[in-house]
């Protein structure tokens, strides 16, 4: 028989028999995955029409009576007594609006809460933006009672439907809503807006106490997810952060770095800050306990660019007599120490402008300073001013501790004379050296107070400089915004710990940062002698010199250019007052006459350094005794 065999004609068919197969079993598939899809989007369509409140037999007017009936039964059995509210002709989603010069409201029917918080006179991002900063929108935020009936029902506000009415009281606007249980049964929520960004805000009820269960306190819970609205979301979220004040004028605080959690009693006011601005609800009456927490929602800051963190906070609402009578405020708007210090309630503990000393020179010192400069000039000339300013002002602490370094480089030769002489003998070789300094009028520590002087100084500044909400969208030379980073160059790429970016401001920082170290550390090195078994501090500056630089060039891309403007500033005249002093006041044949002449004098030690001279005499007479034996 002839074998048969495949020609190009039969593989053809074959394909188009396989093709036409595949595309039935797809199609068939296609179809399904529709059916299930179609099936599911019923069934949940099917399940909101159980859940979701029917709408007001008073909105639908056409319904026959034995519809309004079933309706109103509907509703009673799902709200009880207050399914009196939902049949009310506000039982629909709609919001009311109420607005000054600075701030626009829209409070939602449905909740009786805020749900847009439009502050008018800030742009997201960058200046010209036209985005207005929104601190609630798009359902961010949310604020629920949860109480009891007396029929054992768990209801939350949020679900619930308020009645409005909008008055007026002179210049402010005053919203009253209230969810009904009757006529003259109510929960009644109302806003009252002035000028500014405070609006009063209170909680009360009538009549309730046969509806609601009293014995047992209103549970209050507020939340919300923070937009992101500067440029950089990793620095924003870097200052964001709950503040809460209690038990009589204390403050605390969560975590910024990432998921945190508090409880605190007596709590007054809670603040949800971010960066620039914050939401702050205030009480007259304390709240006995209050639970905190915070999620950081950042978790890659390339992908995560939308909110910053979540907030929740817990309080109870006691009742007295049977009713509920809370007088409260809102404040939505800057986080801007001047406008929150003016309203005397203690909201300035929302800045963290440090603790302590810290806190008290930024409030004292450093902010009317620069508020003063920044009236009549540019911020960024405000800045430099500034920075001048705060160096003359240490330039004495500067001398001091130029001067100390210059004694101990004079005395080094005789200091390493005695550490050779009495090196066997460590003890003998340290009360030597200690006569050495009383003789010469040269203290160790001398060098270190003025640097230890200077700390509180640093860090209130860096403290400062990001807090301070003047410097948002203010610019300066090729910086549009000394609150945030300068980039100069956009990278297409991500550098890990460095960003996207490059900022000019830390470069020149870091290269002047480099040269004043280059400047005073071969000195301090050479005033500072080795100690046995200890590290060689010579080497140590060596390799400081140039990873304190590469560290201001890395972490300070992303931080304020206003900050790193200063710390340019500031080290360039470092250097500049270095220089006269190590040139022009300073001489090192002028230290020599001073020390020789000390050393003619005769030298009455002080209560410590006899102190010391008998402790060490004491422990060389140990060592000896221990030596004996």
């Amino acid at each position: 028989m002839e074998e048969k065999k495949l020609d190009v004609k039969t593989i053809i068919g074959f394909a188009l028999i396989m093709v036409l197969l595949l595309w039935m079993i797809y199609n068939q598939s296609a179809n399904k995955e529709q059916e299930l899809k179609a099936k599911a989007k019923q069934e949940q369509l099917d399940k909101a029409k159980k859940t979701q409140i029917p709408e007001s037999p008073a909105v639908a007017g056409k319904d026959s009576t034995a519809t309004d009936s079933l309706k109103v039964a509907q509703l009673k059995n799902s709200f009880g007594a207050f399914a009196y509210s939902a049949t009310l002709p506000s039982a629909k989603n709609d919001v009311t609006e109420i607005s000054n010069d600075v701030l626009l409201l829209r409070i939602a029917n449905k909740g009786g809460y805020i749900s847009e918080a439009n502050l008018k006179n800030f742009e997201q991002f960058a200046k010209g933006s036209n985005e207005r900063v929104e601190l609630i929108k798009n359902n961010n935020a949310s604020f629920n009672l949860q109480f009891k009936t007396k029929d054992n029902r768990i209801l939350n506000t949020k679900d619930m439907y308020f009645e409005p009415a909008v008055t007026k009281e002179g210049n402010n606007t005053v919203l009253t809503l209230r969810l009904k249980a009757g006529e003259n049964q109510f929960l009644e929520y109302r806003y009252v807006l002035k000028q500014d960004f405070m609006l009063d805000f209170s909680i009360r009820t009538q009549g309730l106490s046969q509806v609601i269960d009293t014995s047992n306190p209103i549970d209050l819970e507020w939340q919300l997810k923070a937009y992101r609205n500067e440029k950089s979301v990793s620095y924003e979220n870097r200052y964001t952060k709950v503040v809460y004040e209690y038990e009589d004028g204390k403050d605390g605080d969560l975590s910024e770095g990432g998921n945190d959690g508090e409880k605190a009693d007596e709590v007054t006011y809670v603040a949800f800050k971010q960066h620039f601005f914050s939401s702050i609800l205030l009480t007259d009456t304390s709240f006995k306990t209050a639970d905190f927490t915070s999620e950081n929602l950042v978790k890659d800051e390339k992908v995560d660019t939308l909110f910053t963190k979540k907030f929740t906070a817990k309080m109870p609402l006691a009742f007295k007599g049977g009713e509920l009578n809370y007088n409260m405020n809102w404040y939505y708007g800057p986080s801007d120490y001047k406008i929150l210090n003016d309203y005397d309630r203690n909201l300035d503990e929302v800045m963290p402008l440090g603790w302590g000393i810290f806190g008290w020179i930024n409030r004292f010192i450093f902010i009317p300073v620069f508020t003063f400069l920044s009236s009549f000039m540019p911020y960024g000339i405000a800045i430099i001013i500034f920075t001048i300013l705060v160096r003359l002002v240490m330039s004495p602490v500067t001398y001091k501790s130029y001067v100390s370094q210059a004694k101990m480089k004079v005395l080094r030769p005789e200091i390493n004379e005695l550490n050779e002489k009495y090196k066997k003998d460590p003890m003998k070789k340290q009360q030597e050296t200690m006569k050495l300094y009383n003789s010469a009028g040269v203290s160790p520590m001398a060098g270190c107070l003025p640097a230890l002087m200077q700390i509180p100084v640093f860090y209130a500044l860096f403290q400062f400089f990001p807090s301070f909400f003047d410097l948002r969208q203010k610019d300066f030379l090729w910086a549009t915004d000394l609150s945030s980073y300068d980039a100069v160059i956009n990278l297409p790429f991500y550098v890990p710990f460095y960003g996207n970016h490059v900022s000019l401001f830390p470069i020149l920082a870091s290269v002047a940062i480099f040269f004043y170290m280059r400047m005073t550390t071969g000195d301090q090195s050479m005033a500072a002698p080795p100690q046995e078994g200890m590290p060689d501090m010579s080497k140590i500056m060596k390799v400081m010199i140039y990873i304190s630089p590469l560290m201001m060039l890395i972490f300070f891309n992303n931080y304020a250019s206003g900050l790193s403007l200063y710390y340019f500033i500031s080290n360039l005249i470092t250097i500049g007052i270095m220089y006269v002093i190590k040139n022009h006041i300073v001489k090192e044949d002028k230290i020599h006459a001073i020390i020789a002449s000390n050393k003619s004098k005769p030298k009455k030690q002080n209560r410590f350094q006899q102190k010391m001279q008998e402790m060490m005499e004491q422990a060389q007479e140990q060592q000896k005794n221990q030596n004996k034996k």
